[in-house]
């Protein structure tokens, strides 16, 4: 069948046997490129006569989101059929998310399942809203052994305009099924989508929180995959790219298009990283006894654990943003944002050394006179600072970012900060281990991958977080192919980064 989804409209026609395909796209493209780029092929199942039943075997795949975490099955039934469902001999459940709120359903009528969809979108459980996705279906039995397909998020929120272009870019290059908006449903849509994939790869357009989200949710629903590893690639959308720098993507996007970053994905190499689990067990210390404040708070980290002046800034930085999101719209804008909420801080001192109780590997650790303490996952840290340093030191090892260890460093305030910042230095080495524990005793500033909030006193636990996840790293020919070919002009931000 043959469509031609315009702005407009969309027509479909039925092709004969004797119709060639390439032909057949060969003259669209002599009377409209345009339309050309706007038609697609696809495979429908020849009902007796040459017509299609609307209804005869339809499964329409919906996607439920938004509801409380953890729930039972019997629960989550109840909620969709009191909330969503009047036929409910139309709708089945087929999966259940229970870590993530969410539930897939299959609707055995299109006007059933587009109420459902609809409705869904409008209704809200306990004061949150649910959301909707309708899931395509993938012919398995159309792959062969050797497919490795791609599964594209796009995060259009980040980089400006740049993730909405890139959405709308992979979806005309490759099946727009394949390519999630990933603020509609989050990763779990392309997840399900691509839940009995033998092998795929995923590809994450946006910032360190969006690759850290991804990689959230596919360690909880793991289990539920055929493919329980697939390797990630990125496309730098954020304000620091941290992780993208190390694995040579870049420091930010440079406006490569879609076709080249797919052969950069396709010639990529596969590596192992660390991530990280971290126990907040927040506590309210008195003479007698202590009593929990709240439940311990679990979270994963992929690139670092910052307390103190550096999750100080951070937590400014967020709120800013928080109170004017339309201003925070390019990466240059934000650093200065960064910049001045640093300055206003170079008068501040804090004796973490005096909050804090640290033990590595079951060690003791004496604190320096610092106001920031760090653990770092990767070699780049604050938009590519090289917080650990380069020089050799017999009392640690190199720092690998599958290495099992972490590496601990503080710094001295806000003009240290800087400095790391300009590479003018490093920060102070204290510790390298697998197992951290830390002890507050009094509510302090902290960060994870750039989210920052205050934790209260109490016991932090670092952790290693299960098995290493596959990730895919830019080949560096790539990358100086990409970084020569453009316009014969100076060196990309991207490429200079890479160098590095």
């Amino acid at each position: 069948m043959e469509v031609y989804m315009s702005s407009k409209q969309v027509q479909r026609q039925t092709l004969s046997p004797q119709d060639k395909i390439l032909e057949k796209l060969q003259e669209i493209r002599k009377v409209s490129l345009r339309q050309m780029n706007q038609t697609r092929l696809v495979a429908v199942p020849n009902r007796k006569g040459g017509v299609l039943s609307a209804q005869q075997g339809v499964q329409v795949s919906l996607l439920i989101g938004g509801l409380d975490l953890l729930l039972s099955r019997e629960e989550y039934e109840r909620l969709i059929q009191e909330q969503l469902t009047n036929k409910s001999h139309l709708v089945s459940f087929s999966h259940f998310y229970s870590s993530q709120g969410a539930v897939a359903l299959q609707v055995s009528c299109f006007s059933e399942a587009e109420r459902v969809f609809m409705l869904a979108r409008d209704t809200s459980v306990n004061e949150k809203n649910l959301s909707s996705v309708v899931i395509p279906e993938i012919m398995l039995n159309c792959l062969s052994p050797d497919v490795c397909p791609l599964l594209v998020f796009v995060n259009p929120r980040s980089g400006g305009l740049k993730g909405r272009d890139l959405l709308y870019g992979f979806r005309k290059l490759l099946n727009p099924h394949q390519v999630f908006d990933i603020s509609n449903g989050g990763p779990l849509a392309g997840l399900h989508t691509f839940r009995e994939v033998p092998r795929f790869r995923v590809l994450v357009c946006g910032g360190d929180g969006t690759i850290g989200w991804v990689l959230g949710v596919l360690e909880a629903v793991r289990h539920k995959l055929v493919c329980r590893e697939p390797p990630i690639g990125i496309v730098p959308l954020g304000t620091g790219n941290d992780l993208a720098r190390v694995l040579r993507w870049g420091s930010g996007y440079s406006g490569e298009d879609p076709p080249h970053i797919l052969v950069s994905v396709d010639e990529a190499e596969e590596v192992l990283m660390d991530r990280w689990t971290i126990l907040l067990d927040a506590q309210h210390f008195s003479e007698d006894a202590h009593s929990f404040l709240e439940p311990p708070k679990i979270v994963q980290m992929n690139n670092y654990f910052g307390l103190g002046i550096d999750a100080e800034l951070s937590l400014d930085f967020h709120q800013a943003r928080e109170d004017e999101p339309d201003k925070f719209t390019s990466r240059f804008h934000n650093k200065g944002v960064y910049v001045k909420v640093g300055l206003q801080k170079i008068s501040c001192s804090r004796s973490l050394h005096k909050e804090l109780k640290l033990q590595v590997d079951a060690q003791e650790v004496q604190l320096p006179n610092i106001e920031g303490l760090i653990f770092l996952n990767i070699p780049s840290w604050g938009s590519g600072a090289d917080l650990w340093g380069s020089e050799v030191d017999s009392r640690y090892g190199k720092p690998r970012i599958d290495d099992g260890l972490l590496e601990v460093v503080g710094v001295t305030g806000v003009v240290h900060m800087g400095q790391v910042q300009s590479g003018l230095r490093s920060g102070i080495r204290i510790a390298q281990g697998n197992y951290i524990r830390l002890t507050v005793s009094k509510p302090i500033p902290v960060q994870v991958d750039g989210e920052p909030w205050i934790q209260p006193p109490g016991h932090i636990i670092i952790s290693a977080a299960g098995p290493k996840v596959r990730m895919l790293r830019k080949s560096k020919q790539k990358q100086k192919k990409s970084s020569a070919s453009k316009d014969g002009r100076s060196e990309s931000p991207s490429s200079r980064d890479a160098a590095h």
